[in-house]
């Protein structure tokens, strides 16, 4: 595995240690910035409101331009950051602790805080504009999600589509050592959800690189690759028809653009939930005091968070209501309508709900209300269910953090929706990835980091793991 490394070990640069921790201060400090520039013009608009309730009636006007003018400065401080850490830099192997090293840490430490804090940027018709902002080369009628890179490295040609947490040009490490190089995603390819195309690595033209998966050395025009390391896939592409997946007309571009705007509208509602929560700790400060303040600061937060569970649940119903197994292209009404309501999943019910009721009951009852089937006793510690009304997760099964039940795939530009089944006392491991019309079956158990592939069944009492799954044997000194 060391054969690509240089021999001999980098020098000892502890002076980067120090450039790496005011690194780490100041990816805090951006966005920190942004959102005391959101509260100054929240505080101008308040003025010198007479009583609690007018300063309240005043900030909450004040949101929607608080809010923009906090994510403009936000990203345009992030474009420019990222473009000055772009300069100078060079393919090759570098020292971790080097200029090249922290300039390349720092671009997608940046890039990845602004997936979270500028999620409504993603998968929309912007994404492709923000990616050339980054300093990327991207070509015409690019689709691409919440994708990682380093932008001075990356080309993305037209046509292409990268997925859900996809890596482009990301640097490789071994040996004290940092591996950069330029990455291509070729026109018309398609990066599968958590992908990766590797410093010198090209997604060949009509190429597909599948989920959680990487790019291989070589691969020739319209071939699809699997695993980590790729093995060569068969696939047959999907007839399409072009007018709603690669050129649609102006009125699918306008009507795309109006239900993208309503993307902002997450984003609004989170802000008026933390103002709600500082207006309610205001009136207990006045009325008991700062020590019944602190007493039930856990409350007012706990309501918080059952109020950004119930508006995202109602979200959905109104925007998607029940989904079922079918097939809808990109310029489609269903998927921009599946994406606002993602939005509110991300933007609202993450942060208030989501992320902190992990392995509780309450993430389960959640995750009901948005449609999903989940038995009793059931261990779920993601909230990554995206088509909830497909999910079948039966009494005493476990889906561990960082697992995606993945009930869509979207190949081709087709959006194509199965249900997935995990049954009693199944197991999907850390890390896991299940495909759509896959199932687990009774008591099986797919171990972390693995990848169960679509229309998959693992069997029952079995042990599988490795992406793609194979069987998983339990070593002789164990029971």
């Amino acid at each position: 595995a060391r054969r690509s490394w240089p021999a001999e070990r980098p020098a000892n640069a502890r002076r980067w240690l120090l450039a790496y921790g005011a690194g780490s201060v100041g990816l805090t400090a951006i966005p920190t910035l942004a959102v005391l520039l959101g509260v100054l013009i929240v505080g101008v608009v308040i003025g010198d409101a007479g009583t609690l309730g007018a300063a309240a009636a005043r900030a909450a006007l004040a949101v929607p331009p608080a809010v923009l003018a906090a994510g403009a400065l936000y990203a345009g401080t992030v474009i420019g950051a990222v473009r000055l850490l772009g300069l100078g830099l060079t393919e090759g192997h570098h020292p971790v602790r080097s200029r090249v090293g922290w300039q390349v840490w720092m671009t997608e430490r940046l890039l990845d805080g602004a997936r979270t804090l500028l999620f409504p940027l993603y998968a929309s018709l912007l994404t492709p504009v923000w990616l050339r902002l980054l300093g990327a080369k991207v070509g015409p009628g690019v689709e691409a999600s919440t994708v990682l890179l380093v932008p001075s490295l990356t080309t993305i040609a037209p046509g292409a589509f990268l997925a859900d947490d996809t890596m482009v040009a990301c640097y490789e490490l071994g040996g004290g050592w940092m591996r950069i190089g330029r990455a291509k995603i070729g026109r018309r390819a398609f990066l599968g959800n958590s992908g990766i195309a590797g410093p010198g690595r090209t997604v060949p033209r009509d190429g597909l690189v599948a989920v959680l998966s990487s790019t291989p050395r070589k691969a020739k025009r319209g071939s699809s690759w699997l695993g980590n390391p790729p093995t060569r896939l068969r696939r047959r592409v999907t007839d399409i028809d072009e007018a709603r997946t690669f050129h649609p007309p102006a009125r699918l571009v306008l009507a795309r653009s109006l239900w993208e705007v309503l993307r902002l509208v997450p984003v609004f509602a989170s802000a008026w939930i933390a103002l709600s929560v500082l207006v309610a700790l205001e009136v207990l400060w006045l009325f008991g005091g700062p020590g019944l303040a602190l007493l039930l600061s856990g409350f007012v937060l706990i309501g918080a968070g059952a109020v950004a569970a119930a508006l995202t649940t109602a979200a959905k119903w109104l925007l998607v209501g029940r989904i079922r197994a079918s097939e809808h292209p990109l310029w489609s009404s269903f998927i921009w309508r599946n994406e606002v309501s993602d939005t509110f999943v991300e933007m609202v019910a993450r942060p208030w709900f989501a992320q902190n009721a992990a392995g509780t009951p309450w993430l389960a009852l959640w995750l009901r209300s948005l449609g999903a089937t989940i038995g009793r006793g059931v261990w779920c510690e993601s909230y990554w269910l995206p088509e909830a009304d497909l999910v079948t997760l039966a009494a005493g099964s476990s889906v561990n953090r960082g697992c995606v039940v993945q009930t869509h795939l979207f190949h081709d530009r087709i959006m194509q929706l199965d249900t997935v089944h995990i049954g009693a006392g199944g197991t999907l491991g850390p890390n896991s990835v299940i495909l759509p019309a896959a199932r687990i079956d009774d008591h099986a158990t797919v171990g972390p980091g693995s990848l169960v592939m679509r229309g998959e069944r693992v069997p029952t009492d079995s042990l599988w793991s490795g992406n793609p799954i194979a069987p998983w044997h339990r070593p002789p000194w164990k029971t």
